[in-house]
């Protein structure tokens, strides 16, 4: 268990790390993918996150973030809006260099129910938007990656990863967004984005909520990715679990034990 710990990221919102779960991730050495909505970035001052980070850091722990995400829409048609995704993302760029995160994880934040009315208006802001963040990115030796959330195929935001492929900007498959919201298969993903994969949100669900529980402890057949996952040992993506409690952490790791990755 030790060696899967050693090598997966652990998702948790900054907010719950300082209220509950801080000790777990230090005494259990996990790597943390940090969370950073707004109440994190308004509510806590820099000094509280070089504290976290220092902390981290001690350890030598690898640190991702997951950025933003709650009506935050880069590919909006008013400006206003736009303006306050781009605030957003400048208030966690100012920790990028504090905790050094390998990757930052946003969502790509396409809807067909939204957005295909105006979606090239939709796909030249989003690109916009992406090409500005991961290049300020870049410049801190961090990479950014796009996660499928609402979307209902890769068809949908395949063209932003064209379109980006110049910016390093990779791939964030969630599994558990695809079994719940999507209507493409995981092969069907994996087959169209896959040049672009370069992390992996894991949890599991029934297929009608995205109940985030441990994996196995669901409907979703997970086959298909450790399949593809077992071709790319000598480059396997950043791999996160994204448990919603404590108890759907421990099993998503003996889970990942069986495959021998590492």
């Amino acid at each position: 268990m030790e060696n899967i710990i050693n090598h997966v990221h652990v998702n948790v919102p900054f907010t719950m790390l300082l209220e509950s779960y801080l000790d777990i991730f230090l005494d259990y050495k996990l790597n943390p993918e940090i969370g950073l909505d707004y109440p994190a970035l308004t509510g806590f001052s820099i000094d509280d996150f070089k504290r976290v980070a220092q902390k981290f850091q001690e350890r030598n722990l690898k640190i991702t973030f997951h950025g933003p995400f709650m009506d935050i829409s880069p590919g909006s048609r008013d400006k206003d809006i736009r303006a306050v995704a781009k605030k957003r993302f400048e208030q966690m760029l100012e920790l990028v260099p504090v905790f050094n995160p390998v990757t930052v994880v946003c969502h790509a934040g396409y809807d067909r129910r939204h957005f295909s009315w105006y979606r090239e208006d939709w796909l030249a802001n989003s690109i916009d938007m992406w090409t500005w963040l991961s290049g300020r990115l870049s410049d801190e030796g961090s990479r950014l990656m796009l996660e499928n959330v609402y979307e209902d195929g890769p068809e949908d935001i395949q063209v932003v990863f064209e379109s980006l492929a110049a910016h390093d900007v990779g791939f964030c498959f969630d599994i558990g967004h695809q079994a719940a919201f999507g209507k493409a298969s995981v092969s069907s993903w994996l087959n169209t984005l896959g040049q672009y994969l370069g992390q992996l949100h894991l949890h599991d669900n029934c297929g009608d909520w995205d109940d985030h529980v441990a994996i196995g402890q669901g409907t979703i057949n997970y086959q298909p990715l450790w399949d593809h996952l077992l071709t790319m040992k000598d480059r396997l993506p950043v791999i996160t679990l994204e448990p919603h409690e404590e108890k759907d952490l421990w099993p998503s790791i003996v889970e990942l034990e069986k495959l021998k990755l590492f």
